[in-house]
């Protein structure tokens, strides 16, 4: 649409007041209604016989927004589409330069679920530490996010000034700003991939500590003073499973099936819903069977108190290495891997999403393998 002029008008109405309005000729259409008009009421007024100093200087503000509007409309009906979408393009980048990307990021965390809602929260948190809260979508770029890798691998750890955050907790945290990059660029808030220009923080090799099957048979045979924990920890070599899902762990999730028995439960950490065969072996430690609704390990409880009974029964044992409930969990499947079974396998016992995280069990197997070789020896 070419020609079109636009015209600031005034009109008298109430208390002696001045409405301003846009006149268009020829007419243009409604973009509510689409019937042609020639009128756009500004909802903006001016003092018909202004008197004081400051009556004149407002008047004379209110003009000088009405004619920018003006200007602006008669621009918009009358150059070409082209430049026009140009000039809308530029103004929609600028707009979204100035959101938050810790708000966006905030936004992202709510929309997850269970451990993944937990890491986000956290990553969260330690990103509002380094932005004091804000952070415009236009400020990121590569130095940025340089600088705040190396705030997360120097900063204190949340859960204690005493330590500094972990590697790989850092890792975690940064990658989800990463993937919070790579969803803006898909929503078009950021215009570049910037997390394709970002490189994330290197994982560190983590030891898995585990028991080998000659010291689980001595655990067993090992009195603890604390039954309930015992009976919990070989149940989860047994099964693999985590000390949450124990904990919650009710009667009815057990079910049996042709002479087998299997565990029908929803993972705590994942949410994800598991079908787990196991031994009867693991069932001889669940005690003895009670209602539907009730917890197989009434009582279980998490607690430093708790933690002590754990590190007596291994010491008892005769066993020196760091020994934690989870190690019983690597127990599995290490015992497992070792005895055969494929990693594809474990990784669905285990209830794992990501097979490389079952590989970190493989790798230790390597290296048993690596030490077995030199266990036999012939004097030359």
């Amino acid at each position: 649409m070419a020609g079109i002029k636009v015209k600031l008008r005034e009109k008298k109405i109430s208390d002696g007041r001045k409405s301003l309005y846009l006149d268009f000729y020829p007419p243009i259409p409604n973009p509510k209604t689409g019937k042609t008009t020639r009128r756009e009421f500004l909802k903006m007024y001016v003092l018909e016989k202004p008197k004081t100093p400051i009556d004149k200087a407002g008047n004379a503000d209110t003009l000088r927004i009405a004619e920018a509007i003006r200007q602006k409309r008669e621009n918009e009906l009358n150059k070409p589409e082209i430049y026009t979408h140009y000039e809308r393009e530029q103004l929609r980048k600028k707009q979204q330069d100035e959101q938050c990307f810790v708000t966006y990021f905030e936004a992202l965390a709510q929309k997850r679920s269970g451990s993944n809602y937990q890491t986000w929260e956290s990553a969260l948190n330690y990103l509002k530490a380094f932005t004091r809260g804000t952070v415009k979508f236009g400020e990121l770029n590569e130095a940025f996010f340089e600088d705040y890798k190396h705030h997360l691998l120097t900063t204190k750890s949340n859960r204690s000034d005493k330590t500094t955050l972990s590697q790989n907790t850092a890792v975690a945290y940064f990658n989800k700003v990463k993937a919070a990059l790579r969803q803006a660029f898909k929503d078009g808030i950021l215009q570049t991939d910037l997390n394709g220009k970002i490189s994330g923080i290197k994982e560190t090799e983590t030891r898995r500590e585990y028991l080998t099957l000659e010291e689980l048979n001595r655990l067993v045979k090992t009195p603890c003073n604390n039954e309930l924990l015992k009976r919990a920890a070989l149940f989860s070599a047994l099964t693999g499973l985590r000390f949450s899902d124990i904990q919650k762990l009710t009667w009815g999730e057990l079910e049996k099936h042709e002479d087998r028995y299997i565990l029908n439960f929803t993972q705590k950490k994942t949410k994800g819903v598991e079908v787990l065969p196991i031994s009867e072996q693991a069932v001889s430690f669940m005690g003895e069977q009670g209602e539907s609704k009730a917890k197989v390990f009434e009582g279980l409880t998490y607690s430093a108190y708790q933690n002590k009974h754990l590190f007596q029964w291994i010491g008892a044992a005769g066993i020196t290495k760091d020994i934690t409930f989870h190690c019983f969990r690597h127990t599995y499947a290490t015992l497992q891997l070792s005895k055969g079974a494929d990693i594809y396998t474990v990784s669905k016992m285990l209830g794992h999403k990501n097979l490389k995280t079952t590989q970190v069990y493989a790798k230790i197997i390597d290296e048993a393998k690596r030490k077995a070789a030199d266990n036999i020896k012939l004097d030359l």
